[in-house]
């Protein structure tokens, strides 16, 4: 499982949820990167499907990391990223000073709180569809909070639990026998120097 790379509302530190924004030149390199793991590991059409949500953030990093590998990624709308509500386009400051939460809120219950969001229970439906109708080795390529929930239920974990797990955008999220093996994509020096990588978003 890949997230997208990293776009220019990522590096603002907005949150996108059902919006997009465009893929930054770091953005394309994560992706270019974590197409590389992907032929490390064996990936190709001929025994792997893939899988990416519609949005353009997604459909860009999937066409820019199994593109080479010759692997199509057929659009499925349940990988969509957790609807954002009123906090669409908001930095973390901006909500804070709105909508202020308790210190050292979980991850899971600060997206709780957002009003006009999306659900965890809906989130997670989607999320159960996708996995129990998958039938031969896939890649999916979605987004930062869609990725923990889709990990913790293909782990057995709670979902709550997926607030916890170590992803990572520009990493592939490996899950096979029931473990998740987190692989570093490497990048090329001008990349990450031209484009700090910074969280939120």
């Amino acid at each position: 499982m890949l997230r997208h790379g990293q776009t220019e509302w990522n590096r603002e530190g907005r949150f996108q949820g059902a919006r997009d924004s465009r893929l930054t030149e770091l953005g394309c390199a994560q992706a270019a990167a974590m197409g590389n793991v992907l032929r490390e590991l064996g990936v190709g059409a001929e025994s792997y499907m893939a899988l990416t949500s519609p949005q353009g953030r997604a459909r860009d990093t999937a066409r820019l990391a199994l593109g080479p590998l010759g692997l199509g990624a057929g659009d499925d709308p349940r990988l969509v990223e957790i609807g954002m509500g009123d906090w669409t386009g908001l930095t973390r400051a901006d909500i804070d000073g709105r909508w202020p939460g308790p210190p050292d809120e979980p991850l899971f219950d600060f997206y709780c709180r957002c009003p006009g969001g999306e659900t965890f229970t809906d989130l997670a439906g989607r999320a159960e569809e996708v996995l129990a109708g998958l039938d031969r080795p896939t890649v999916i390529v979605t987004h930062g909070i869609t990725l923990r929930v889709l990990c913790a239920l293909a782990l057995g974990l709670p979902v709550e639990e997926g607030g916890r797990l170590p992803t990572r955008q520009g990493s592939v999220h490996r899950i096979a026998g029931g473990r998740m093996e987190v692989l570093e994509a490497h990048l090329p020096e001008p990349a990450l120097a031209a484009n700090p990588i910074r969280t939120g978003g």
